[in-house]
């Protein structure tokens, strides 16, 4: 939240959970579904709002401005495969919700056996026409296993660091 907020300053903060956190708005989750199928629940249609929405465990590093300013929907490519999805950072505009939100929860248990993340079924709603951020945002992205370990630093001009997997953020003092 302290990096949303130094780097978007006028942004609001809301942070989906199963638990309360203090001093945070919290969005409760309704469903229990396990893991990253969790995210679902930012499709619900009934919850207001477009959503700039980063993983908990994404570190901010510079200036949200321009994600902040891009009318979605956006998600990013896919670190390890770049044909597909990477559901990190979305920009989740109100117009989607139903769409998304309807396509899961019509047979959420068959998804969830179905495809092997969210990332996937995200795919696979082609009522949905997603952008890639990084055709959006160039370089404002960037994998820790990827990039940072590779070259030792941050790239310049990156804003968000996505942690997918293992390290997380806390493991290597960010």
């Amino acid at each position: 939240m302290n990096q949303v907020t130094e780097h978007l300053p006028d942004a609001k903060f809301r942070c989906f959970s199963d638990v309360d956190v203090q001093g945070v708005e919290v969005v409760p989750l309704r469903y229990g579904w396990p893991g990253w199928w969790a995210k679902m629940e930012l499709f619900r249609p009934e919850l207001p709002d477009d959503w700039l929405f980063f993983d908990l465990d994404t570190s901010i590093v510079g200036s949200l401005a321009d994600m902040a300013a891009v009318e979605g929907p956006v998600i990013m490519r896919e670190c390890w495969w770049p044909g597909g999805f990477q559901s990190s950072i979305m920009a989740i505009p109100q117009s989607i919700k139903a769409a998304v939100w309807e396509a899961f929860t019509a047979a959420p248990d068959d998804h969830m056996q179905r495809f092997a993340s969210d990332q996937e079924f995200l795919e696979s709603c082609r009522e949905v026409n997603w952008r890639l951020w990084e055709d959006i945002c160039p370089g404002q992205l960037c994998s820790y296993k990827l990039d940072v370990q590779r070259l030792g630093r941050v790239p310049a001009g990156v804003r968000a660091v996505v942690f997918h997997g293992k390290p997380r953020p806390w493991e290597v003092g960010w």
